[in-house]
């Protein structure tokens, strides 16, 4: 058979991959914190027909070696992290984080030992219990407040709360808490701190601060889904701070972060993908062509 009608198979299945990748940023141009993918080609491999030879002293000179070229591969698939626009919501329970390279930590059970996750997308619910949560249930992760080590709690925004003594925010659990220590309102800091007002107390108790995380190397996390990251071998180990350094950035109240896909480039390379693609449909054509003259010519 033919080795560039393989050279053209090849160059199908990888502008077909092209295509997907360019259909997903384009589906999710919307999605809030999303990371455009890019995608590089390289050549598979080469067949050697003559191997090069250095000169001969007083003789022939060198000569180059020949090589044919035997299609295309994918050199790899990368995520562009760079930070969004930021959209603003006016939502008390909207959060973004104003540098790239943060992310919230989130949990799937609130164990302040388990498996965590990481996030960009700030857009977060309560639930009956006072859970802080992301849209799919999982717990945001936190500190108590006077702790920046490993995330050590999980977040709540409870109905009562008292003066632990120190101006913290001490939960009320009693069957008949004092009406005088509901939550009146509740508001987020730049650096995560999370801050309840009661009719006890309208200068504020502080509950808690929302952990972040950043990585080594942002490009090795790996997506899980759900707006959701997970650390790998390749990414390293999450570090773990807060909102208003120069580490992690601000925390936002009332905003999200917008996707960063530029739906120009989007179009542009859908365009050059699926040229790309019928230029190797063409190769295969032709090369169907050749192969029904070669068997015509024993008649």
């Amino acid at each position: 058979m033919l080795p560039s009608l393989y050279s053209g198979i090849s160059g199908l299945k990888v502008n077909q991959q092209k295509l997907n990748i360019v259909a997903n940023n384009i589906a999710n141009s919307s999605t809030t914190g999303f990371k455009t993918q890019s995608m590089n080609f390289e050549d598979m491999m080469s067949q050697t027909l003559s191997d090069a030879s250095a000169p001969v002293e007083n003789g022939l000179g060198g000569v180059n070696a020949k090589q044919s070229g035997l299609g295309v591969k994918i050199a790899g698939i990368n995520t562009d992290f760079s930070e969004g626009s930021q959209q603003t919501t006016n939502r008390n329970l909207d959060f973004m984080l104003d540098k790239a390279g943060s992310y919230f930590v989130v949990s799937p059970d609130g164990d302040t030992n388990g498996e965590y996750y990481y996030t960009r997308d700030g857009s977060f619910v309560l639930d009956s219990e006072g859970n802080l949560l992301t849209q799919d249930g999982y717990h945001v992760m936190g500190y108590t407040t006077d702790t920046t080590t490993a995330p050590n709690k999980v977040l709540k925004i409870q109905q009562y709360y008292e003066d632990d003594g120190n101006g913290n925010g001490k939960e009320v659990t009693t069957d008949s808490p004092d009406e005088d220590d509901k939550v009146t309102s509740y508001s987020i800091g730049q650096d995560g701190t999370i801050t309840v007002k009661t009719k006890n107390n309208s200068q504020g108790l502080e509950i808690g601060q929302i952990a972040l995380a950043s990585f080594p190397n942002e490009g090795g996390l790996v997506k899980k889904g759900g707006n959701l990251y997970a650390s790998s071998e390749n990414s390293g180990d999450a570090t773990y701070g807060t909102g208003g350094t120069d580490a992690y950035g601000n925390v936002i109240q009332g905003a999200l972060e917008m996707s960063n896909v530029d739906l120009a480039q989007q179009f542009t390379d859908m365009i050059v993908a699926q040229r790309a693609f019928q230029a190797n449909g063409k190769i295969i054509s032709t090369d169907d062509e050749v192969l029904q003259t070669l068997v015509g010519l024993k008649r």
